[in-house]
């Protein structure tokens, strides 16, 4: 098994707090975590990305990592998370062909899927491929909303109540985090402690939900058509990300692509299909 370490990374004035796994002069991997989490859900794919001998690294997003928590809420919108994941990449080595370097890797799940959409489609020239888990591509998710006989509106229908500044927090942690202990169903009582263990300091929460509230959905349609080598991986149990906006994920993808449904996994795919997911991954990573 590959040991996995933590680490600190100075980048774009902040310091995000990562684990990383692998040699350092392996290929580099960047892993975005989701909502209501932390760089943790990928420790699993961490020790089969390391132990393959990729330089993988998950760091905790702005908001997440105490050294990156700004208070404003205009601070965390699409531009900043984007920039966030390119200063990560520039300090570990991965600075681009334009710049004499090598473009990377990346992966992303949630939140974390919502932005490697966005760095793919944005930044083209960066990335060497992008993979994909949950999310699918925003412009997916806004036609399924519309699209007679979806469901995926009321799908996404929680996302109001977290743009509800102060409403929010004061229900998520009640009754010693009832809504998102809910939220969190199907993970093991380590993880839920470990992502509540963040989300109560200081802070995090707040700066967690800004996520929500800085980002103007019509932001992220500027990905585009994504012209990089894309993987996605999608739960068919997944109560928030429906068929429709999953299938029409392939539309707006116009490199190689490959879409893999796992029939019986639910949201929390790197954390309760890892098997699978590293299984895909690793063959997608080694195809380019």
């Amino acid at each position: 098994m590959a040991v996995i370490e933590t680490i600190d990374v100075e980048a774009g004035g902040f310091t995000f707090r990562a684990r990383a796994a692998g040699p350092g002069d392996g290929r580099l991997v960047l892993l975005l975590h989701g909502f209501p989490e932390t760089s943790a859900e990928w420790l699993g794919q961490l020790d089969a990305l390391g132990d393959a001998g990729y330089r993988a690294v998950a760091f905790d997003q702005r908001g997440y990592s105490p050294g990156a928590r700004p208070a404003e809420e205009s601070a965390y919108d699409r531009d900043a998370l984007v920039g966030d994941v390119l200063a990560v990449a520039d300090v570990l080595g991965a600075v681009g062909p334009a710049a004499g370097g090598a473009a990377f890797d990346l992966v992303g799940h949630d939140w974390g899927g919502a932005i490697a959409w966005q760095v793919a489609g944005l930044h083209p020239a960066r990335v060497r491929t992008v993979s994909v888990v949950s999310t699918p591509h925003p412009d997916a998710m806004w036609a399924a909303s519309r699209q007679t006989g979806s469901d995926q509106r009321e799908r996404s229908s929680y996302m109001k109540l977290f743009r509800t500044r102060g409403e929010a927090e004061e229900l998520l942690l009640a009754d010693d985090a009832k809504y998102l202990r809910a939220a969190f169903k199907g993970l093991s009582e380590t993880a839920i402690a470990e992502y509540l263990d963040v989300l109560r300091q200081p802070g995090a929460l707040t700066a967690a939900l800004n996520w929500y509230r800085a980002i103007e959905p019509k932001s992220l349609h500027d990905a585009g058509s994504i012209e990089v080598p894309a993987l996605y991986v999608w739960g068919a149990k997944d109560p928030a990300m429906g068929r429709i906006a999953a299938e029409m994920t392939a539309t707006y993808v116009s490199a190689p692509y490959q879409f893999v449904e796992l029939p019986d996994a639910d949201h929390w795919v790197p954390e309760n299909a890892v098997a699978e997911l590293n299984e895909s991954l690793l063959e997608h990573l080694a195809t380019y």
